[in-house]
């Protein structure tokens, strides 16, 4: 446990970074990367914004051919670090997801420089803000003049294996309103909740699809509605998503064509966000295993045109992200640096 990688990691947890919070962290990680010489840029996301990405590279060759890449942000609450020296792991919020990858890509990118197997304009290193929350922080990448990529290694939990691919995700709310009333006289109303549910049950019994990133999947994340038990329901409504498999437009129009259905109950359909699934590379790349992941990333919202070839990679289980139980294997953090200078050198190659 004594990998100087783990004092930083720690240092990095220890800094609350959620969504819309990631100004301390951000600071952090400038002044560190500062500290080791590279030139770094802090940019905000937006000409009004506060919030700011980090980009730093060597020398003063701002574009460079390979990009490294990891959030800073995390998904709330804010668990403080804490060590278990018995199983060799590290606990709290941004172990695995994204903290633990980003301070491996650091520490990869470091012993590449300092043994003279890179050289200035050969990589980059971007941590955006937002990726928990719309993604924001990538999103403001794509207008960076003058930047591109030949290839992009981003940075996230996947167990030190390589991804083949990820599902897309279509986010989007489902509202109903109804007519208020006495619960004695439901005859004189409309339940909104009842309205609502009809349509949830049958997004929830349609199929999403399947193909080689696996099962397209229907989840409601968040419902609400109603004032009293003894008052029908005005008005609810139900925070949606589907992991998309098949096309986006293909989900769109399945989910499009079941709200419609129940229109004249007061039910409508508003779009939140959306991105495609991807198809990654993991095929030539040796030392590494590969299978497809269900989560999303910041892989699409990176236009192609600003990068080129794609890899996931990274230690850490997305079964424990976002959960009170977040860890990481020390053993597994230490061993993602290997694999984080394998990848730069078969794309520099």
């Amino acid at each position: 446990m004594d990998h100087p990688a783990i004092a930083l990691l720690l240092s990095l947890m220890s800094i609350p970074s959620t969504s819309n919070n990631e100004h301390q962290i951000a600071s952090f990680l400038s002044t560190h990367l500062k500290s080791l010489n590279y030139t770094v840029e802090s940019i905000p996301i937006s000409q009004n914004s506060s919030r700011c990405n980090i980009y730093a590279y060597l020398g003063t060759t701002r574009k460079t051919r390979i990009l490294l890449t990891a959030h800073m942000d995390t998904v709330p609450p804010h668990i403080p670090p804490t060590v278990n020296h018995i199983t060799q792991t590290i606990h709290g919020r941004g172990s695995s997801d994204d903290l633990g990858p980003l301070v491996a890509q650091i520490f990869a990118l470091e012993e590449l420089r300092t043994s003279s197997q890179i050289q200035e304009g050969d990589v980059g290193i971007v941590f955006v803000v937002g990726e928990e929350n719309g993604g924001h922080g990538m999103l403001a990448v794509n207008s960076w003049e003058g930047l591109s990529w030949e290839a992009g290694i981003f940075a996230e939990p996947t167990q030190n294996k390589l991804a083949k691919g990820h599902k897309g995700q279509l986010v989007f709310e489902i509202i109903a309103e109804g007519r208020a009333c006495h619960s004695g006289y439901p005859e004189l109303g409309t339940n909104a909740i009842s309205s609502l549910l009809a349509v949830l049950n049958e997004l929830s019994a349609t199929n999403w699809g399947k193909d080689l990133l696996g099962k397209g999947t229907f989840n409601i994340g968040r419902i609400e509605g109603g004032e009293k038990h003894n008052i029908l329901a005005g008005e609810a409504k139900a925070l949606c998503e589907v992991r998309v498999v098949e096309g986006l437009e293909w989900v769109k129009g399945k989910v499009r064509g079941i709200v419609e259905k129940y229109k004249r109950k007061g039910v409508r359909l508003e779009w939140i966000f959306e991105y495609p699934g991807v198809l990654l590379e993991w095929k030539g790349i040796e030392g590494f295993e590969a299978e497809a992941v269900s989560f999303g990333t910041d892989i699409p919202r990176l236009k192609e045109g600003m990068c080129g070839k794609r890899v996931l990679y990274g230690p850490g289980s997305i079964l424990v992200a976002h959960g009170r139980e977040e860890f990481i294997e020390v053993k597994e953090l230490v061993e993602s640096i290997e694999g984080y200078k394998k990848l730069v050198m078969h794309f520099l190659k």
